[in-house]
């Protein structure tokens, strides 16, 4: 996918007011994710003076098992590399909707104190105190396909199932709107990809995010009928939240996050077929400190894809100027070869 370029406009502007980061982290994949996530904030944004939250589900009924991070040097890493971590407690979601975390997690963050939510398999790839955040304007991740809602035959198109969200929430739906893009077209309408978002207070955030997605989840407008809501039920609500907040599709200039500031790559075989030379770069460089390298050999993707060159030979398959339209064919091509990981 092309990059945007924002170097010049980054060096003129500046965000008003210090703010914090936050990821979720817990037993698993993500543990180890969070580990490069702090490795990659440190090494492209040294200049980063706000306080970087690894938050952590606590055990409890909602879980199936045991959440939170107990691996040693899993913990000696994060702490080396100034991470935090934030306990929080699960009572909505949980096992059966994972993606919940980054909801109920905004509530043990400091209330009133600016914050930016990143997906934790995301790299920051530069410096992240150029971001012109207006962080009274919240706004999420427009690097996303129409995923949601899928229209069936018989049932309302976009626009009448959109409109039943705003509906619900009292929301002014007209005003949500792109007109330059078609009616019944995906884009028209205002949909986030969830990796990344921000606005002024966790607390008034996370509340109305919570409110919002657990009315779509337990008692959802007719006009969703047939639409599945797993595992689209946080971009579902999201574009509601930064909508009814004030925030929107133009809340951040393009050239910063999902361009030369941050990548969020998802899983290590989509970074290496189509992420540029520099992410690549940072990867790997991030990676390779001993203390960093002998944590990370114990999540079997980032142990054979950068240790053991995998990485490189499904890069290999791939042209990044002229790559599939979607990302399944990418996947695809990937899983044909036998190199998928996840």
């Amino acid at each position: 996918m092309p990059r945007a370029t924002g170097n010049s406009m980054a060096k003129k502007q500046a965000p008003s007011q210090p703010f914090n980061i936050v990821i979720v982290g817990q037993a698993g994949r993500l543990q180890y994710e969070a580990v490069l996530f702090a490795a990659s904030l440190r090494h492209c944004s040294p200049g980063f003076n706000g306080r970087l939250f690894v938050a952590v589900p606590r055990p409890g009924p909602a879980w199936s098992g045991d959440p939170s991070i107990r691996t040693g040097d899993v913990l000696e890493a994060l702490e080396l590399l100034g991470a935090e971590l934030l306990p929080f407690e699960t009572r909505a979601f949980g096992t059966s909707y994972p993606h919940g975390n980054k909801i109920e997690a905004l509530a043990a963050l400091p209330a009133g104190e600016p914050f930016v939510f990143f997906d934790t398999d995301t790299l920051i790839t530069g410096d992240l105190m150029s971001v012109p955040f207006d962080f009274a304007r919240p706004g999420a991740s427009l690097r996303r396909e129409g995923t949601w809602p899928q229209p069936t035959l018989y049932g309302p198109g976009h626009t009448g199932i959109w409109k039943s969200l705003y509906d619900r929430f009292g929301l002014d739906f007209e005003s949500s709107l792109d007109t330059d893009q078609p009616e019944g077209y995906w884009q028209r309408y205002l949909y986030f990809n969830a990796g990344w978002f921000f606005h002024a207070c966790p607390r008034v955030f996370g509340q109305r995010f919570l409110d919002y997605a657990l009315s779509i989840r337990d008692d959802p407008p007719g006009e969703l009928i047939g639409q599945s809501l797993d595992p689209w039920l946080d971009q579902v609500a999201l574009p509601l939240v930064i909508h009814s907040l004030g925030g929107g599709r133009d809340a951040l200039p393009p050239g910063f996050l999902d361009g030369p500031v941050s990548c969020h790559y998802r899983h290590f075989p989509l970074l290496y077929a189509r992420e540029s030379d520099h992410v690549v770069d940072v990867l790997e460089a991030v990676a390779a400190p001993n203390k960093i390298k002998k944590v990370l050999k114990g999540h079997e993707p980032i142990k054979r894809m950068v240790f053991q060159g995998r990485g490189q030979k499904v890069r290999a398959l791939f042209d990044r100027a002229n790559l599939p339209r979607h990302e399944k064919a990418i996947r695809n091509r990937i899983k044909s070869e036998g190199f998928w990981m996840r």
